[in-house]
C-alpha cells in the first residue's frame, strides 16, 4: 500500500502504545487510524504518497510501549536518517505528537545534507489517540481541520493536488 518510490511524506508517529496485531506502524488504535484515514481520503492523500514511521522503531515483545524516555526518543534519530535515505522524494514530515516533534526538532539540528538538499519541512501535529485527542466533538473537529491544512500544505509542497478522489 506504501510505496517507498513515491513517497513524498512521513507520517511519524509518537507511540503507539501497543505493537499492532498485523506487526505494523500504526496511528495507535482503532479510532486514531480512522480519524487518519479519514483525513487522507478528505484530501484525496493517497497511501504511496506516505510512509508511516514510529520515533521509536521498535517493539520489546510483552511489553507496553509507555511513554517516550528522551533516550529512547534520541535512539530514534539514526534510524529515521537512515529510513529517509530509503524515500528520496519525502519532502515533509508530519509528526504527531510530542515525542515525535521532539525527534522532529532534533533532526532538523542535525547537519545532515541530507535534510537541507529536500528542503525537509517538519509539521508538528496532535497524536491521534489516547489523551491528546480527548476533547468535546467540537474540539476534536477543530484539531482534525488543523490537522488537515498541515497535511494539505505538505502535498502541495510535494506537488500534489489535494481533494476528494
Amino acid at each position: 500500500m506504501h510505496s517507498v518510490e513515491d513517497c513524498r511524506i512521513v507520517t511519524l508517529f509518537s507511540n503507539t502504545s501497543e505493537a499492532s496485531p498485523r506487526g505494523v506502524v500504526w496511528a495507535g488504535d482503532d479510532t486514531a487510524a480512522t480519524r487518519l484515514l479519514g483525513l487522507q481520503f478528505q484530501l484525496g492523500l493517497r497511501p504511496e504518497w506516505m510512509m508511516p514511521w514510529n520515533t521509536h522503531p521498535w517493539f520489546t515483545p510483552g511489553e507496553a510501549n509507555g511513554k517516550l524516555t528522551p533516550e529512547q526518543v534520541a535512539a530514534g534519530l539514526k534510524p529515521l536518517i537512515a529510513f529517509l535515505k530509503l524515500v528520496p522524494r519525502a519532502s515533509a514530515i508530519v509528526a504527531h505528537g510530542t515525542e515525535a516533534n521532539r525527534l522532529a526538532q532534533m533532526l532538523l539540528k542535525t547537519d545532515n545534507q541530507l535534510i537541507w538538499r529536500r528542503g525537509l519541512k517538519v509539521y508538528k501535529a496532535r497524536s491521534l489517540h489516547g489523551r491528546a485527542f480527548a476533547g468535546s466533538k467540537e474540539r476534536q473537529t477543530e484539531w482534525l481541520i488543523e490537522m488537515g491544512r498541515s497535511y494539505a500544505d505538505a502535498m502541495a509542497r510535494a506537488g500534489l493536488q489535494t481533494g476528494r478522489r
